[in-house]
């Protein structure tokens, strides 16, 4: 008989890497939504139940939040949802200045010393989309709006850091996409839609007129409402 690429500790339908990639993605999606709060600790036995699947499964799918910085790992106390203290935020907000900045930098190079409309029209239009997405009133949104403003968000972001055409720093950015999903999950406190939609373009006015200092300015400003 040919042999099963099910778990071998539950009857699942499809390979244990499909397996694997459903869970994280659950998880994942639980931990962006608040449903897992920062903090909050993961247990491969509740997880593997309540998922349907073996703990093999479940370990596999917290070690790929783990590299994704949605969850840690701490040694005899397991993992656990991250939570943002604010040596994790100014941490964080460093990098991304180190790779925002710098690739604003190069991308201000490549144009000859600005950035052409069309460079800028991709983080336009994830700020109209950020602005069409509130759903909750003006400048409000339900949750299931904000998980729409954060990816906008990260797109913003992304189309940026992709304007300096440079593959080892875009690389570098995408790989804390999901970190800063839930960063700016942790900043939906401190903005209404509309003061997020206008700093994101107020910084798209500035960054012609200032250069990549407009970038550092606009991390620095979040950081500040973050940590004072």
């Amino acid at each position: 008989m040919p042999t099963s690429t099910t778990d071998p500790d539950r009857v699942d339908a499809a390979p244990a890497s499909t397996a694997v990639e459903r869970v994280t993605a659950m998880l994942r999606d639980e931990i962006l939504s608040g449903a897992l709060a920062p903090g909050t600790p993961l247990r491969e036995e509740s997880a593997a139940a309540r998922h349907g699947v073996s703990r093999h499964t479940v370990r596999a799918a917290f070690h790929r939040l783990v590299a994704e910085r949605l969850a840690v790992a701490e040694p005899y106390r397991g993992v656990r949802v991250t939570s943002f203290d604010d040596r994790e935020i100014i941490a964080l907000q460093q990098l991304r200045a180190a790779l925002e900045v710098e690739a604003l930098r190069i991308a201000f190079a490549r144009f000859g010393g600005t950035l052409p409309e069309e460079v800028l029209a991709p983080a336009a239009a994830a700020c109209d989309a950020m602005e069409a997405a509130a759903d909750g009133g003006p400048g409000g949104a339900t949750d299931a709006a904000w998980r729409r403003i954060e990816r906008y968000h990260a797109d913003y972001h992304a189309a940026l850091v992709a304007a300096s055409d440079s593959p080892r720093i875009i690389e570098a950015h995408t790989a804390i996409g999901s970190e800063l999903l839930l960063f700016v999950a942790h900043v939906r406190r401190h903005y209404n839609v509309a003061d997020l939609v206008e700093e994101h373009r107020r910084l798209l006015v500035e960054l012609p007129e200032r250069g990549p200092e407009a970038m550092r300015a606009h991390l620095e400003h979040s950081t500040r409402l973050l940590t004072d």
